[in-house]
């Protein structure tokens, strides 16, 4: 029986699967390879690129024009800036990809005899030569994880494929792809951070076009879990299929994920002969973040970076990104952080990631919490909001002061600590959503525990700025209409220079908000 693919490349004996061709435009692809062009395939991770590239040599062998060879050199990686050894592990990757294709065991002699005629500055080169001389048919290599590779390693691999250039196709392979996360202008900066930065032009100037992978469009989405109701008889409902979509937007490994666990992980969803249904969906979603699933952990450890900080943190913050650098914006978009919002701004590409984020910088403050008690909870196990707002009151006179040093963004530190108090308070046995966005000027919270729903909106007072009360109230009203709610938090932090002590100036007082809701006014 086949399933839901979340680790390495699609087999489609394996798993359930949309043919990876017809994810690109294929036929520009070919007209590429027919020109003899030299190009990249960037996407984030785990979009599907490898199955790409190696569904492109299984074609371009069997039609016979071409001898198409894919090898990962993300072996070469920790080579950095010892270049002989990272030449060596390149050449060797491509020894065996060739003898795996093929049955070619010549090139690992012809890569030691280069090395020794040319050293490891054109050690790939003569390889790459001899290679193409030999050969019956025009070259064609589709390298993976260019990207990964960095310093000295990266800057002579780029430089011989630049040399040989010209000798193509005869005595150089006639189309080379570069594959990775990263479009070729970030190679730049890789290097750089490895105090061996890319001087004196491009190192690979011959580069035709760069190719960006994209998500699976809604109907792949719906045609790729409607493979598993084919191969199994079990549906999924049209709230759980339009579900996977919004949650996921697209994103290969996720709709994989999502529906893998719903499918096979989760008891419920084992059973054949039920549906699987919106809140399977939830209920996998909701697990693999608490889990901080590799995908998730992997996306969740670039925030320390600083040029992703300096765009997640002020979009947490509900604030205008600045003179943020183009680059940032275009690394984070090919990191699959973020994505076009259709009216030429960026948001957070979809809404698991948009958990993700604030969740995983929230941890810190979460584990340093103390012990607090369950006053909030009404005999019978309801959520009692009144009960809530008092004991988050006393909790934040109490540890506010020294639990914001412990936030990793200092601008949302308020924001975090607050999450980090709410996720104590629903302790798995309820869910937080949030919204925000750039320019927004606030964060959105909707609490769910059992059938109690709170909404609350945070902003923060900032110095000269004005009280943001009648606007927030304004806001609010927009908020609790979408929730169905007649009555919210509004929570204002003021960051404002020279105020009290957070024990002194913490507030709350009831108001009436301009649609006639009641609304608990936090200033904190």
């Amino acid at each position: 029986m086949r399933f839901f693919n979340t680790e390495g490349p699609n087999r489609p004996e394996l798993h359930y699967t949309i043919p990876p061709l017809t994810r690109w435009d294929l036929d520009a692809v070919l007209e590429l390879i027919e020109q003899q062009k030299y190009f990249l395939l960037h996407a984030p991770r785990q979009t599907g690129k490898t199955s790409c590239l190696l569904a492109l040599m299984d074609r371009l062998n069997q039609e016979g024009r071409y001898r198409a060879v894919y090898a990962n050199l993300e072996i070469a990686q920790t080579a950095r800036e010892d270049l002989a050894r990272g030449m060596r592990a390149i050449c060797g990757a491509l020894s065996g990809a060739a003898r795996l294709a093929f049955g070619d065991a010549r090139l690992l002699d012809w890569a030691n005899a280069a090395l020794a005629e040319y050293g490891p500055d054109g050690m790939l080169n003569g390889l790459l030569a001899r290679w193409a001389e030999a050969s019956d048919r025009p070259l064609v290599l589709l390298l993976d994880e260019v990207d990964a590779l960095v310093g000295d390693t990266l800057l002579s691999l780029l430089r011989q494929l630049r040399a040989g250039y010209t000798q193509r196709p005869a005595h150089f392979p006639s189309t080379i792809v570069l594959c990775g996360v990263r479009d070729l202008r970030d190679y730049r900066i890789v290097a750089a951070s490895e105090a061996s930065p890319i001087t004196g032009g491009s190192a690979f100037n011959v580069k035709a076009k760069s190719l960006r992978l994209g998500d699976f469009a809604r109907d792949e989405v719906i045609a790729l879990l409607q493979e598993h109701t084919r191969e199994t008889g079990q549906a999924f409902t049209d709230d759980a299929l339009a579900q996977v979509w919004t949650l996921t937007q697209g994103q290969p490994w996720l709709v994989n994920a999502l529906a893998y666990r719903a499918c096979f992980d989760l008891p419920a969803g084992r059973d054949r002969t039920q549906p699987i249904s919106v809140d399977l969906i939830d209920e996998a979603k909701e697990q693999m973040i608490l889990e901080r699933v590799t995908h998730l952990d992997q996306l969740a450890h670039k925030l320390e970076e600083p040029r992703v900080r300096h765009i997640i943190e002020p979009m947490l913050a509900g604030r205008a990104l600045g003179d943020v650098p183009t680059q940032d914006i275009d690394y984070l978009t090919d990191l699959g952080l973020l994505r076009q919002d259709g009216t030429g701004g960026v948001i957070v590409a979809n809404p698991i990631y948009r958990e993700v984020l604030p969740r995983t910088l929230a941890l810190t403050p979460q584990a340093s919490l103390p012990r607090i008690a369950p006053s909030w909870l009404t005999p019978d196990g309801h959520l009692d909001p009144k009960a809530l707002l008092e004991a988050f009151l006393a909790f934040w006179r109490q540890h506010g002061e020294p639990l914001l040093r412990s936030a990793p963004y200092h601008e949302i530190a308020p924001h975090l600590v607050l999450m980090a108090f709410l996720h104590r308070v629903v302790n798995g046995a309820g869910t937080i959503e949030r919204e925000y966005a750039i320019g927004m000027g606030r964060m959105d919270l909707c609490l769910r525990y059992g059938h109690q729903t709170l909404g609350l909106e945070l902003k923060v007072w900032r110095d000269g700025e004005p009280d943001p009360l009648s606007e927030g109230l304004t806001q609010l009203d927009a908020y609790l209409a979408g929730l169905g709610l007649d009555t919210g938090w509004l929570v204002i932090f003021d960051r404002r220079t020279g105020q009290p002590r957070i024990n002194q100036r913490t507030t709350a007082n009831d108001t009436t908000s301009p649609a006639g809701r009641t609304i608990s006014v936090v200033r904190a």
